[in-house]
């Protein structure tokens, strides 16, 4: 039986869709977890519940993460529960459809907020406590960092600088801690996507297919396990479309 502590993982916006995947991948992986969740509380409840189950540690943890001192007090709750910290991924965001001429002030700055000054301040948070462990950091970015959405003006700016600040924080925080991101591009799609729509998306695709979740948590396990001598990069996740654009 090993004698090692059990590594801890926080997972922002752990508890729906990709996060919740990545939540529930570093669980199988050995971690304990701390899911974090904003308004999802029952849903990080039944994924903290489904980990016990499965003989893993998890523990559900509320913030609004647009308020700043939630996020720069989030890392040190976790460590209060866990005693360390190991690895964090930035994966709480939001995606509201708006235009130019429709974004107001008040959106902007949510959006700013959530997904990119969030990001920041968790990671500034825990860089002490990921420095005492060689941690990782992966930020999570999707397409919409590299190419202009202009149906979703702040969701497409916020997640540029989600990229520049994945950069920006592995040369801040090196040697000790890598700083990655993923760009996930449609490993999981809206439910309302009629069969039209995801035949679109398969033959615009280099790959043929469209993505799953286990294609974006492959690339966590590589950056969280496999990849030390990696860091300010973001990997693209998206069968090849961007290079179709």
């Amino acid at each position: 039986m090993s004698t090692q502590p059990r590594r801890v993982a926080l997972v922002t916006g752990g508890a729906r869709r990709l996060g919740r995947a990545f939540t529930e991948a570093l669980a199988e992986d050995g971690l304990a977890v701390a899911v974090h969740y904003g308004r999802a509380a029952e849903e990080a409840d039944e994924v903290v519940a489904g980990i016990r189950q499965a003989g893993g540690e998890a523990e559900a943890f509320g913030a609004d993460l647009r308020d700043a001192d939630a996020a720069k007090t989030l890392p040190g709750r976790v460590v209060a529960r866990f005693g360390r910290l190991d690895v964090l991924v930035n994966s709480a965001a939001e995606m509201e459809r708006r235009t130019v001429e429709e974004t107001t002030v008040e959106e902007w700055d949510a959006t700013m907020a959530l997904n990119l000054r969030a990001p920041f301040l968790v990671a500034q948070q825990a860089a002490p406590h990921l420095k005492a462990t060689q941690g990782r950091i992966v930020n999570i970015a999707d397409l919409s960092g590299f190419e202009p959405w202009r149906h979703y003006v702040a969701h497409s700016v916020s997640k540029a600088g989600v990229v520049m600040l994945t950069k920006v924080l592995a040369v801040a925080l090196a040697p000790e801690i890598t700083v990655n991101g993923i760009a996930p591009g449609t490993v999981l799609v809206p439910d309302d996507y009629d069969d039209a729509r995801r035949t679109f998306l398969s033959e615009t695709t280099p790959l043929g297919r469209l993505g799953t979740p286990g294609d974006a948590v492959a690339a966590l396990r590589y950056l969280v396990h496999h990849a030390p001598f990696v860091t300010g990069e973001t990997i693209v996740v998206d069968g090849g479309r961007l290079l179709r654009r």
